[in-house]
């Protein structure tokens, strides 16, 4: 017999990881970089993981991950997951190292055409080393028995929903996301995918 049988080979677990995003705060809601700093959410942000609690409160999780940052945790707690969350280092937001607190316009002034997904990065991390983050969390969630849901950061989860699907972690910058929102990534046959991207409940 010739060709490959494919019935042989193991194929992935259909699970599923949902990406929750943390909901507003000032400097989302103005555009500036926003990694290390530590801010907390706006009323508006608050009531976004609201939303997300309701839009997930039925739905069962083998794993809870959070972004130790309060932005992304204070998200989880809000929306209802307190009692499970298990914090991730590497879930954390982009460092964005001297680019911190800027907007893209700014940048831009000293580095003109400037984009995260093309750098440089001064002081803060490469896009290979966040995308080396993101291919850990990608492996802790496929070694789990079931769904996982990731609270974190609009830079990390365009990074990490690339690397899901196999793309170079640029690939993320096609990946617009917003605040207070889920996406979903899965499994066609043994191929990734992305089932849901970007939905608002609010």
């Amino acid at each position: 017999m010739t060709g490959t049988d494919r019935s042989a080979t193991p194929q992935p677990v259909e699970r599923q990881l949902w990406l929750a995003r943390h909901g507003e705060t000032d400097w989302s809601r103005s555009g500036q970089h926003t990694s290390r700093t530590d801010l907390p959410l706006t009323e508006i942000g608050r009531t976004q993981a609201m939303a997300l609690g309701a839009r997930l409160r039925d739905r069962p999780f083998a794993l809870v991950l959070t972004s130790p940052l309060m932005r992304a945790a204070d998200t989880a707690r809000i929306a209802g997951f307190g009692d499970v969350l298990a914090v991730d280092d590497d879930l954390r937001e982009w460092d964005y190292g001297e680019f911190e607190g800027r907007k893209t316009d700014e940048i831009r002034v000293q580095f003109p055409g400037w984009s995260i997904w093309r750098g440089p990065w001064p002081g803060g991390e490469t896009i290979d080393q966040v995308a080396a983050r993101a291919d850990r969390v990608v492996a802790r969630v496929r070694a789990i028995d079931g769904d996982v849901l990731a609270f974190s950061h609009g830079h990390l989860l365009r990074v990490l929903a690339a690397r899901w699907l196999g793309h170079e972690p640029e690939a993320g910058d096609m990946l617009a996301l917003s605040t207070g929102s889920i996406s979903v990534l899965g499994w066609e046959r043994e191929e990734p995918v992305i089932e849901r991207w970007n939905e608002t409940c609010t």
